[in-house]
């Protein structure tokens, strides 16, 4: 048995759909995005956990794996005990719950999310009009996912053009805080996170490489 060089890459991400049925909602959405389905084993209780691979392109060598499994009940008596003690939805909702809810709507990485680096522009703009495709059309996901885009910070005349020319990011009138790249968040309550159980957003990031820094190298530039 040999040892590979001595090198660190990130394994995986394991995420929980909050209700049993929301497990293969999730899962769709996850194809939509472009994840790549490796297993799916169903639990005893008719739950099914889900194994999926981020880049299709990519050969499995046990990284770049997102884990998709059902809340189990500690986490989710948790969760609803958060909520019951801040009055979460209801009329008298505290304003602890309410700020926060303002803040993650104003920005999408306020709170937890997770994200992933596209390579291809061009890949990216297909998955958000696949998800925002499915948003207007697909009955399963009207009020339970929303796509928010950020376009790339103005003053480069090619990457301005680029943003002007693009199907996806021309109209967005948001923009992100570093240079020479662009974001797409899926926000879903399909996913069940912190801290109240009730979303979780999934980013795509693509950063322009004929660039010396950009927005994950230097994020205020």
């Amino acid at each position: 048995m040999t040892d590979t060089p001595n090198t660190t890459t990130f394994g995986h991400v394991a995420l929980h759909y909050g209700k049993p049925e929301d497990g293969p909602l999730t899962a769709k959405l996850f194809k939509l995005m472009g994840f790549v389905t490796r297993e799916e084993i169903a639990y005893p209780d008719g739950t099914v956990f889900y194994h999926f691979l981020v880049d299709p392109h990519a050969t499995n060598k046990g990284d770049g794996i997102l884990y998709l499994a059902p809340l189990k009940d500690v986490p989710r008596a948790l969760y609803e005990a958060i909520r019951s003690t801040f009055r979460a939805d209801q009329p008298d909702e505290d304003k602890v719950v309410s700020d926060y809810r303002a803040a993650a709507r104003e920005n999408p990485e306020f709170g937890f999310h997770v994200g992933f680096l596209k390579s291809s522009l061009e890949e990216l703009e297909e998955i958000v009009q696949r998800v925002q495709h499915a948003v207007e059309t697909d009955p399963d996901f009207k009020g339970r996912v929303e796509v928010i885009l950020n376009r790339a910070k103005p003053g480069t005349p090619e990457i301005d053009a680029r943003m002007d020319a693009s199907p996806v990011f021309r109209d967005v009138t948001r923009h992100t805080f570093g240079r020479n790249g662009v974001q797409a968040f899926v926000k879903t309550n399909l996913l069940a996170g912190p801290p109240l159980g009730d979303a979780v957003v999934i980013e795509f990031d693509y950063v322009f490489p004929e660039y010396e820094t950009n927005m994950l190298t230097k994020s205020f530039d």
